[in-house]
């Protein structure tokens, strides 16, 4: 009963640890792709004491800035976009790699399952007397080969 209340403290603080990470690494990755958030000041007290022409400006001002956000977002999507197309070649090599590997691979074991058929029936063929017989007949010509190849150099 101990064990499994430590298990289950052991994976509650595991969960909390986490959670704890997986939370700080999203802030961090949009910091790093956004920047750090700033935040707005309120648009009452940016346009008090400004004239037509103030707000005016200060609406270019903020146009200006949200272009600059946006180009920057731009260029990280193009990143972004340009690492995927890269990592989806490697891909289709991979994929095609591997295609031609498991085509080889099943045409060496299906070349394998015929040898091996053909070395069962060989042994099959090798476990009768056929082979004995064989074997005695081939000692036999060739001891028959040798003797008339003496004769041949002796009489000659």
């Amino acid at each position: 009963m101990n064990r499994r209340r430590d298990m289950l403290s052991n994976l509650r603080s595991k969960t909390n640890q986490m959670a704890f990470t997986l939370s700080m690494s999203n802030f961090a990755n949009r910091d790093s792709l956004l920047g750090p958030e700033i935040k707005p000041v309120d648009a009452v007290s940016r346009t008090s004491g400004l004239d037509n022409q103030g707000i005016v400006g200060l609406q270019r001002q903020v146009m200006r800035e949200q272009e600059e956000g946006l180009k920057k977002l731009e260029e990280t999507v193009t990143s972004t976009k340009h690492i995927a197309l890269a990592v989806n070649e490697e891909l289709n090599l991979q994929t095609r790699l591997i295609d031609t590997l498991d085509y080889q691979v099943e045409a060496t074991g299906s070349r394998l399952q015929r040898i091996q058929k053909n070395l069962a029936i060989l042994n099959k063929r090798t476990k009768g007397g056929c082979s004995c017989l064989c074997l005695l007949l081939s000692v036999v010509g060739i001891v028959i080969l040798i003797l008339v190849i003496w004769v041949l150099i002796k009489y000659l």
